[in-house]
């Protein structure tokens, strides 16, 4: 019979070092499980909320105006006596139209940008970075700003604003990929059996390029949703019975000494969100970055 070697004693690695490593691994499942349930919560109340909200957004009760969080409204009543809770999940719906299309317009705009700048290279790679510098010297959030004031306050407005200023940082992240990938040896090798230069990109270098862009887009979501509040919240957002989450914090500002639940959940949730989908960001950048495997 083969001996049966001890890892441990092999290695010479001291078992509290593995013991903390496996606490330490433990801990980032929790965190990582936890996020994906508040993240799919969210989602299920933005595609569901009739289902879940226990009353309708418009629905006022002159009897609960301003009424505390209770058994009865769990985050309270606003100043017209609608349920806060219900609105915050039916707010979700909007917020996250937000995040995720300004994520897949600024992604596919942005990595068309960069895929041609990496991989034509020469004066294409100039004048479209140059571009994208131009860009990248204004803040993301002054950006959207501007766009969507000049656009004015509407849905699609503000999703235009939010993936535009989203652009740059997609646009940047493909060119080092396409640039990185081409030089390889396995592109070297289809070039010189007369592969195509169409079929080559297409089948060899844009599949190995995508994995960053997906790290990026699912840490952009929760930035888009942060920039369509603080948009919502000047006032550049959709008008409409049912405020998304950055009104209904500008509707509660006014009432924090006497209400201060009208604002704070809506921040809540915003938060939550937004740290669940960077906590699932950063488990996928480990994910797919070979040096931390």
């Amino acid at each position: 019979m083969k001996e049966i070697v001890n890892v441990e004693t092999t290695l010479r690695v001291p078992k509290w070092t593995l013991k903390k490593r496996k606490t330490n691994f433990s801990i980032s499942n929790l965190f990582l499980y936890t996020s994906t349930v508040i993240v799919l919560f969210i989602i299920a109340c933005a595609i569901f909320p009739k289902w879940i909200a226990p009353f309708s957004p418009t629905y006022m009760n002159a009897e609960y105006i301003l009424s505390k969080p209770s058994a009865n409204h769990w985050f309270g009543t606003d100043y017209f006596g609608r349920d806060v809770f219900s609105l915050v999940i039916y707010g979700s719906q909007d917020s996250l139209i937000i995040g995720v299309t300004s994520v897949l317009i600024g992604g596919i705009i942005g990595g068309s940008i960069g895929a041609l700048a990496g991989y034509i290279g020469g004066f294409v790679d100039v004048i479209l970075m140059r571009v994208i510098d131009i860009l990248m010297t204004i803040p993301g959030i002054l950006l959207a700003l501007a766009i969507a004031a000049a656009l004015g306050p509407s849905l699609f407005n503000i999703v235009l604003a939010v993936a535009a200023s989203a652009i740059p940082g997609y646009a940047r992240v493909m060119r080092g990929q396409m640039m990185s990938i081409k030089k390889r040896k396995f592109v070297a090798a289809s070039c010189s059996i007369g592969t195509p230069s169409w079929r080559i990109f297409l089948w060899h270098i844009l599949p190995n390029s995508w994995s960053p862009l997906l790290v990026l887009g699912t840490i952009g979501l929760g930035t888009s949703i942060l920039i369509g509040s603080g948009l919502s919240f000047l006032g550049l957002g959709t008008i409409k019975e049912i405020p998304d989450w950055g009104a209904l914090l500008s509707q509660g500002r006014g009432y924090l000494t006497v209400a201060w639940w009208i604002s704070t959940f809506p921040g809540l949730a915003i938060t939550l969100f937004v740290l669940s989908i960077n906590i699932i960001g950063d488990k996928l950048r480990d994910s797919f970055d070979p040096k931390t495997r």
